[in-house]
């Protein structure tokens, strides 16, 4: 695997090596010896998969500690936008993003370490996305940021008026207002 690194500490990309042949294709999508030997020591132990149609925004969402997670992200088929968002006060990079074009073509992996409110576009008719998370869900340590956060500049590649919302990801505050339980100083790990 070729491992991307972005102008964020800790996020990377992945591309794995794909061996193609006329009866189609095979990669390894993940090794843990790999994984850990090249990006970080980790313990995946949720799977988790969505469909999304054209327009839709999921994010920017977050598990506070000491539920935080990691995320490993990849779409199966169709294209995203995936965005990892910076939140941990103290870091030289508070507040920035890294976002990562992937499609089923492309096989791209998205490396969302803990300390990161993480949210995708869809930018196909559809897309499956898939991810692996190192901490369970826990509905009461759920934290979040308005998608659009005009302090945080990212560009969805979805005209506004086209964005579909869930309900609650309509009611978010700005990355400013929410109270943020991430210190870069801590180890979240």
């Amino acid at each position: 695997m070729n491992i991307i690194k972005t102008e964020i500490e800790g996020v990377c990309i992945i591309e794995p090596r794909i061996f193609e042949d006329p009866r189609g294709y095979f990669f390894e999508s993940y090794s843990q010896r790999d994984f850990e030997k090249e990006v970080r020591v980790i313990h995946f132990v949720q799977d988790n998969e969505s469909k999304s149609s054209y327009g839709v925004v999921r994010g920017l969402h977050f598990q506070r500690p000491p539920y935080c997670q990691s995320k490993l992200v990849r779409v199966i088929s169709g294209a995203v936008l995936d965005v990892a968002v910076d939140i941990r006060k103290g870091s030289p990079t508070y507040g920035k993003h890294v976002s990562c074009l992937m499609t089923g073509e492309n096989h791209r992996q998205f490396f969302v370490p803990r300390g990161f409110a993480h949210g995708f576009s869809v930018l196909s008719e559809e897309a499956v996305f898939m991810y692996k998370c190192d901490n369970f869900y826990h509905p009461e340590a759920e934290g979040a940021i308005a998608w659009d956060d005009p302090a945080l500049g990212i560009d969805w590649q979805i005209p506004a008026e086209h964005v579909i919302l869930s309900e609650k990801d309509k009611h978010h505050q700005v990355l400013s207002e929410i109270e943020n339980p991430f210190d870069y100083n801590s180890d979240l790990y």
